[in-house]
This record gives structure tokens, sequence and C-alpha cells, in this order.
């Protein structure tokens, strides 16, 4: 009988099928082209320090192995998720090891986004003594995640989704080269492509699911409802905190700016369906209001806070279309960012500016001693004024001249808020001249 314990395990079909050359490749187009940027430093003999920046699935791993094989570098990886000070120490004494017997490292950094400031500091050393080629792979923006002074010593590379084509072509390999049994129909390659959702690991990975499945259920040719009954197929790739989450939340927000109701309800789905708090979703969707309507149409305001406030009652999915009926409103409600860019204006100004002091005049005068300083002395009560308006009356700190910060747009309200704001100044002038 057979020992289980000593039996080789198999490995998975994403293992099996990972490219042992820069040719076997699938994707990554734009970078490893002919000509293109990876093609040329692979032909160039000599390899440099490089960041690859992309989503989960596209490849980060597979080019760093292919790049210590291209160069016959020793090829070192550490995890950022399981590595510390520790780990780095080990891999240089290990690097310092190959270089005395003549052969030079690759050091590939997984995830180096998790690793802290010093921890990316104590790769630096290393990095500029030429010890290692050092390569990182990361799925947020080098920007904000990786030190500047790691950051200025790697050139970095973002990779891209995979497209449904691409995709379609790892499906017909795994079925060439491992899975010669496994039948599918085009339209369930085409369920599974869909569900990948641009990563290659993931696909392969149902793909293997589905082998396992149609050999338990003894079937010949998988369709789409044997995917749909076989297998649990998870929402789309989302990252709830990473560069895909504002990426799309960017995207919602111009396409609501740009007055495109349909891109704004792609968008807003798209993060419902891939998980995205309805909750951030509808206190967004407020401030687009805010922001990029305003006065222009204050029904505007009112829509998007009633949303907000059925989704809290209601809750998911009753309460999603409350938002969504919002994002199509402030889509095609006018647009005024006059409010937001007054606003913006006062802080800035008064950041910058000295404290001016309250105009005596305007000033509360609720004890004897502040009537007797003349608190409140000449001022004049709006609502005894023709049109409830004191035409000439000065409210802004003595010696600041009128900033003019708010100026509304020709469209909606704002249309007769800039008429009635130019018969008011218009009352100003008339009042100086007599």
């Amino acid at each position: 009988m057979a020992d289980l314990f000593d039996a080789a395990p198999t490995a998975p079909l994403a293992e099996a099928l990972r490219p042992s050359t820069l040719d076997e490749v699938i994707g990554q187009s734009h970078l490893i082209g002919p000509g293109k940027p990876l093609r040329l430093a692979f032909e160039s003999g000599k390899p440099h320090s490089m960041i690859l920046w992309g989503p989960p699935g596209v490849g980060k791993t597979t080019l760093a192995r292919l790049t210590a094989t291209a160069f016959g570098y020793e090829f070192i990886a550490l995890s950022a998720v399981f590595s510390g000070v520790k780990e780095i120490r080990a891999s240089m004494e290990r690097a310092e090891h190959n270089l005395a017997l003549g052969k030079k490292t690759i050091l590939f950094v997984d995830e180096i986004h998790r690793f802290n400031k010093s921890q990316q500091d104590g790769l630096l050393p290393f990095v500029e003594s030429g010890l290692v080629t050092f390569i990182g792979a990361t799925t947020e923006n080098p920007s904000f995640e990786v030190n500047s002074a790691l950051l200025s010593r790697a050139q970095v590379y973002v990779l891209q989704v995979l497209t449904d084509d691409e995709l379609r072509l790892l499906v017909q390999r795994a079925q060439d080269k491992v899975l010669t049994h496994l039948k599918l129909e085009d339209a369930a390659i085409d369920t599974l492509v869909g569900y990948a959702d641009g990563d290659a690991r993931r696909l392969l990975n149902l793909v293997e699911q589905t082998d396992t499945a149609a050999r338990a259920a003894g079937v010949d040719l998988v369709t789409p409802d044997f995917l749909q009954n076989a297998l649990t197929l998870n929402a789309r790739r989302f990252d709830k905190g990473g560069d895909n989450f504002y990426d799309q939340i960017s995207a919602l927000h111009k396409s609501v700016r740009g007055s495109h109701p349909d891109a704004a309800l792609y968008w807003l789905t798209r993060m419902l369906d891939g998980g995205a708090d309805a909750k951030y979703l509808s206190r967004r969707i407020v401030r687009m209001a805010w922001e990029d309507i305003g006065l222009a149409d204050p029904r505007a305001m009112q829509i998007a806070n009633d949303a907000a406030s059925t989704f809290e009652r209601l809750g998911s999915p009753e309460g999603e279309l409350a938002l969504a009926q919002a994002v199509i409103y402030l889509s095609i409600a006018p647009k005024s960012n006059a409010g937001y860019m007054a606003y913006n204006q006062a802080r800035a100004s008064i950041k910058k500016d000295k404290s001016r002091e309250v105009p005596v005049h305007l000033r509360n005068a609720p004890t004897k001693l502040m009537k007797e300083l003349g608190y409140g002395h000449e001022y004049r009560y709006a609502h005894d004024e023709p049109e409830a308006y004191a035409a000439g009356e000065t409210y802004l700190p003595e010696g600041m001249p009128e900033p003019g910060w708010y100026q509304p747009v020709p469209r909606g309200l704002e249309l007769k808020i800039a008429d009635k704001l130019a018969r008011l100044r218009q009352m100003d002038e008339d009042a100086g001249d007599d």
C-alpha cells in the first residue's frame, strides 16, 4: 500500500504553466513586446533594480523569476507578509556567499508595500553596493507605499490586467499542456474568463476546480450551467482599501461631474458588486452634491441626503436603489463648483491673512459698557430697509477689499442668484452716489 506521506505533491495548475521564457508570457505586451522596456532590459544583458506594480495574477512573480533565469542569477524570494529584518539579513549573507562563488543574486520581495520604513531602509545599502539586484512586487501605488530613497533606485513598471482574449489563450494552453481531457463549451470558457476578472492565477484556479468537479460528476463537456452549480464563483476583483478602490471612486465622481448617468451607474454598480462599503459610497454621493452641483440645484443635496438616510434605514440590497437614483439625479443636474471654489479660496485667504477685527457696528452689545463703547452703534437692521437690503452697508473687516470669492455659474438656480447679486451690487453703488 502506498504511503500517502511519501507521495509527491501535485503542483497547482498555475505553477505547472508558469512560463520558462519571456516569449511564453501571456499579457504585458506593452512591457515585453518587441522594442518595449522590459524586453530591451532583457536583451541588454544587464539587469537593473525594478518595482513591478500591478493587480494580483498579472505575472509579477513570473517576470521576476524570468529575470533571474535570463541572467543566470541566484533567485532569493521574500514575502513582506512573513519576513522581517532577520530574513533580510539572512538573505544578504546568502548573497555574499553567492558573490564569493562568482554568482550574482536577485532579491525578490513580494508585497514590498507591507515592509515598514525601517525594513525598506534596511535594503538600501545592499542595493546601492550592488550586492543584490532588487525586484519588488506590489499591488499598491509605489509613490505612496515605497520609501523615496528605495524608489529612486528602482525603475517602476506598471503591469496591466489580462484581456479576455489573453485569458482565453491561457485556458487553451492549460487544455493543450496539462488538462488535455478537459472539454469546455465556448460559453463556459467565457464564464470562467468573466469571473477571473483579468487575474490569470484566479482563472487557472477556476479551471482546475472545474476539472476536479467535472471528473467527480462524470461530465464530458462543461457548460455554463454546470459551472454555476458546481463552483463557488466569487465576486470580482476589488481592493476595498487600495488603488483599485480609489480609482473607481474617482471614476464614479468624475462621471457624475461629467453629467454621464450611465457611466456613473456603471462605476457605482461595479463597486457595490465588488463589496465596497455602501455607507461610504452614500457619504461620497452627498459630497458630490455639495462639491459639483451646489446652489445650481439645491434639490441635489436633499436627494443625496435622502438617499443616504434611505440606505441607513433599508440596508442592502434594497437601499442601493436609492443610491443609484441619487447618482442618476446628480449626473443630470446642472453643475456648479462656485460654492466649493469660494470656500477653498476663503480658507486659503484666512490662513495667510492677519487677524482682522470685527467692525464695531457689527459687534453684539449685551452689556451697558459695550453699548457705551459703541458696539452695534449705527448697525442697520436689513429687514427695515427696502427689499430687506441695507444698500451700502459694509460687513467685512475694515480695510479689507471685497474678495469676490463666490462667482455663480450661468446654470440652474445660480443664474437667478447671479442676477440678484448684480442687482444688490447696483443698489450699493447707487447708495454710494447719494
